[in-house]
């Protein structure tokens, strides 16, 4: 009888290859924590790491960026964005600990250089990563 950790399977779901990582920074609301992309089972999935927190707020959505420096590259206090710059992935789904959002197969990763929480109703980014290879 096959053990667990027998089946390729097994082994590519314990083991994902992580693409690109990053640590979040203070936009318009406190925000930090470790955020990665990885690969596992030819998915691709945005990971917050256990120490991510934010502010709770209205219409959060987590979002990927094509600037590598979100909040450098727009003005405070909202520091907001510009509908052309980013992709929605979906509703924040805590405002801390871990976390994963899969990342449609259309996306293509090479235009996103960062992760973002983004208030969709003020347009204000509450945080954001740059994401290195």
């Amino acid at each position: 009888m096959p053990e667990l950790g027998d089946d390729p399977a097994d082994v590519a779901q314990t083991d994902p290859s992580v693409l690109r990582t990053g640590m979040f920074v203070d936009g318009e609301h406190p925000t930090q924590g470790s955020v990665q992309i990885v690969e596992r089972d030819g998915e691709r999935v945005l990971e917050f790491g256990e120490d991510f927190q934010t502010d709770a707020g209205p219409d959060l959505v987590v979002v990927l960026h094509r600037s590598a420096d979100v909040i450098g590259e727009s003005t405070p206090p909202a520091f907001p964005i510009n509908e052309a710059d980013y992709v929605v992935l979906e509703p924040l789904q805590m405002v801390d600990g871990t976390q994963q959002y899969v990342i449609p197969a259309d996306v293509n990763l090479e235009d996103y250089q960062s992760a973002a929480i983004w208030c969709r109703e003020f347009n204000a980014t509450f945080g954001s990563a740059s994401l290195q290879s």
